[in-house]
């Protein structure tokens, strides 16, 4: 879908909420509605097209112009009142309020008198959550780069006792670079030994040791988007309850993606894989959400949780990744990303076995 289709979209939503344009301050919306993926921007989309335009400073001139060619350019800053005042006087302008700071809505408000500010958040967020056929192929290379770059590691025996896990995450952070990834989509989560039972844990110098967990938690950033990935592996044999544990992560998996649907409410997709966990008594150690919605941003909506709000709609890209963590002992994790397809279960776009990898 081309940036135009995309804000044809998008004023469609403007005119049933009433807004006659909408201030957009997020860059990853921005980059969405216009291509452009400066460091400073803002844009205003507005139910006629002659008002839209894009604002950003003079570093970024030719940049703008080469990437975004079918917009006004506005060079100024800050981006954001600099676009607000652009508007014209009487005008209903909408903003996300979920995005623009309070001294930012503030500084639009100077720039701009005689506009009539009103909230209106997650417009462009709800367009990005259903990923058009461009947005899914550049999720499934970067899934396929992330997958083949830890296949490359455990081939060359890269995940062994004595290494750190600084250095294996490094080591699998380079291989995803060299095989053509802009770099890592977050900073890679590799956790050893009891370190696997903290959900989120930062590589440290710990040595990988016989018998551990190890928890890999890594995706890929490609052309602007982000793959999502999490196997556990053990090393050397499996003691019986590490193998306990990864059976009911993986039983919660399997459950998870099995709910997930286009139409599925969002609790009950998180609900079915939580319900096999709380079933083992192990409510407690699963303190996370089922998943999320991924592509220019590595966490967006929709939000699979028992939080969460709405429904699965088809054409998203979500995360299915169960966890159980046991305090002081080990935790596992496994999570694919899956794309939500009308008429037919979701497609996964991870390709990682999800069985225990004795290495």
């Amino acid at each position: 879908m081309s940036h135009p289709d995309r804000r044809d979209r998008l004023r469609t939503l403007l005119r049933a909420a009433g807004l006659d344009a909408l201030l957009v301050t997020d860059l990853l919306d921005v980059r969405y509605l216009t291509g452009f993926t400066g460091s400073n921007a803002a844009a205003v989309i507005a139910a006629d097209p002659a008002g839209d335009l894009l604002c950003t400073d003079g570093r970024y001139r030719a940049q703008a112009g080469a990437q975004s060619p079918d917009l006004e350019l506005v060079i100024d800053r800050p981006s954001a009142p600099a676009a607000a005042a652009r508007v014209p006087a009487g005008a209903t302008l909408g903003y996300d309020s979920a995005v623009l700071t309070v001294d930012g809505l503030a500084a639009v408000r100077d720039a701009a008198p005689g506009r009539r500010l009103l909230r209106a958040p997650g417009l462009v967020g709800g367009l990005r959550a259903v990923k058009d056929a461009a947005e899914v192929d550049a999720v499934r290379r970067a899934c396929e780069l992330a997958d083949a770059a830890l296949r490359g590691l455990l081939d060359a025996g890269g995940l062994a006792p004595g290494r750190t896990e600084r250095e294996v995450a490094a080591d699998l952070e380079d291989r995803m670079r060299r095989l053509g990834a802009d770099g890592p989509a977050f900073a890679t989560i590799l956790a050893a030994g009891p370190n696997s039972a903290v959900p989120h844990h930062r590589p440290t110098a710990a040595e990988l040791r016989r018998g551990d967990l190890v928890k890999i938690d890594f995706g890929a950033a490609l052309d602007g988007y982000h793959s999502d990935t999490t196997r556990t592996f053990c090393l050397g044999p499996a003691a019986g309850w590490q193998r306990e544990l990864h059976a009911l992560v993986d039983a919660a998996a399997t459950a998870g993606r099995a709910a997930l649907a286009d139409g599925a409410v969002v609790t009950d997709v998180d609900g079915a894989a939580r319900e096999v966990v709380a079933d083992a008594g192990h409510a407690e150690e699963f303190p996370h959400g089922l998943g999320h919605g991924i592509g220019l941003a590595v966490h967006e909506p929709p939000w699979l949780t028992w939080t969460g709000l709405g429904t699965v709609p088809a054409g998203t890209l979500v995360t299915v990744e169960p966890g159980v963590y046991l305090d002081g002992r080990g935790g596992v994790r496994i999570e694919d990303v899956l794309h939500v397809v009308a008429g037919r279960p979701a497609e996964p776009l991870t390709s990682l076995p999800r069985e225990l990898v004795e290495v």
